[in-house]
């Protein structure tokens, strides 16, 4: 018997090691030399240092003079990430979409992308369209014209290769702090 054990115990052993320590170490480090921005948790800092947040994560904003990122079904926690799961005919969700069209008042119809969260909960971007529908209740809270607001989403937005253009939300938050013109009143 031990003949059959010693062997299955060096085998967990040595997969252990391998799979459970080298691989990870290496693809680690790999990631840190290849890509160390996204490695690093892309962070965005401002001119001080402080870390603001990630490009990759959304986070909650207060106050009708900020641009909303999608509601999130974990409350932007990373380590509660994930979908909702719940169905369209599930009278949760519903109730989901109500409270999160709550706080967003402007022209109709709310875009969709404004009151579901994303597969992950965690979507720092929004469409172009979904961006300048908040422009209205942006530019009363700050006392900024329009214009100027849609001209900051313009500046913001990205055409990836594939896939439609987006809005990364914190980037456009931080825009209207680092932009004089458009500062809070």
């Amino acid at each position: 018997m031990l003949n059959h054990i010693r062997p299955a115990i060096a085998t967990l052993a040595f997969m252990t090691l391998l799979v459970g320590v080298a691989y990870p170490l290496s693809v680690t480090g790999v990631a840190q030399v290849a890509f160390p921005d996204q490695a690093a948790g892309s962070l965005v800092r401002d001119d001080a240092g402080q870390v603001r947040g990630s490009r990759l994560i959304a986070q909650a904003f207060d106050g009708d003079q900020w641009f909303q990122p999608r509601p999130s079904a974990g409350d932007y926690a990373t380590v509660a990430s994930a979908a909702s799961n719940l169905a369209p005919s599930n009278p949760q969700l519903r109730e989901r979409i109500e409270q999160a069209s709550t706080g967003l008042s402007g022209q109709a119809p709310l875009p969709m992308q404004l009151a579901t969260t994303s597969g992950s909960g965690l979507d720092p971007h929004l469409s172009p369209e979904a961006a300048a529908w908040q422009v209205p209740r942006i530019a009363q809270a700050r006392g900024l014209a329009e214009a100027e607001l849609l001209r900051l989403i313009e500046a913001h937005t990205e055409r990836p290769l594939f896939g439609p253009a987006v809005v990364n939300v914190l980037a456009l938050n931080l825009a209207l702090i680092d932009n004089p013109s458009t500062s809070s009143q």
